[in-house]
């Protein structure tokens, strides 16, 4: 489902912030993307979703490669990908459920529809009575489920976490992956970039770990997720 091939990533003037990076991942795999901070993980999503580009290298999502997408191609791909990202990017001015309905808008499903659909999900992650509340008036974890809720109201067939537990309590945490469980059980590809070691060795099956930039790890555990959580 994912390919990386001999990926590497030099930002001006000589800054290699990845190296040789080559991996694949399966449809309905979780991931842990692990690593300290500057080890190149975000770097590594930010090229999956095609915000930035490799310098060496090719990427393929479900078959296609990313690396040779034009802004068209770019544009289809991300209709594809859901973001969860660490600080939750929320609209302060919209409420709950606008905020995860606009994903749905953005890509042309109408308002109503969208709407319908952002209640049915958040309703799901027991957030209806939320709905017409402002992210402020929000917990942490209710925050991030909304959060999740916006990143996957379109059934992406990709969600990308970017340290999406970095701000939460072992309680939350763990309630957030849960839910990104249910998000595989949904079909989709789970990616999470998070420097808890301590998280991962309770939770990972797959952990792909990075350090300054280069592949150093690509660990396979027999211990289910789904059984600890």
């Amino acid at each position: 489902m994912i390919e990386l091939r001999h990926v590497s990533k030099i930002y001006a003037p000589n800054y290699r912030a990845l190296t040789d990076i080559s991996f694949e991942i399966d449809k309905g795999e979780v991931v842990f993307l692990a690593g300290p901070s500057g080890a190149g993980k975000s770097t590594l999503l930010k090229l999956l979703f095609r915000e930035e580009e490799p310098s060496a290298g090719e990427i393929v999502i479900d078959g296609e490669s990313v690396t040779s997408l034009r802004s068209r191609g770019v544009a289809r791909l991300r209709r594809k990908i859901g973001l969860v990202f660490q600080g939750f990017k929320l609209l302060a001015n919209l409420t709950v459920l606008e905020n995860v309905a606009l994903a749905s808008e953005v890509i042309g499903v109408g308002k109503s529809a969208s709407r319908i659909k952002a209640y049915q999900l958040l309703r799901d992650l027991g957030l209806k009575d939320r709905c017409d509340d402002k992210p402020p008036a929000l917990s942490a974890g209710e925050q991030q489920r909304v959060a999740i809720a916006r990143a996957v109201v379109n059934e992406p067939m990709l969600l990308i976490a970017d340290e999406p537990t970095g701000n939460l309590d072992a309680e939350v945490a763990d309630e957030t992956l849960r839910l990104f469980l249910k998000v595989r059980d949904r079909g989709a590809t789970v990616i999470i970039a998070t420097h808890d070691f301590a998280m991962i060795q309770r939770f990972g099956t797959r952990i792909i770990s990075l350090e300054h930039g280069m592949l150093v790890d690509d660990l396979h555990r027999v211990k289910s997720a789904d059984r600890a959580l």
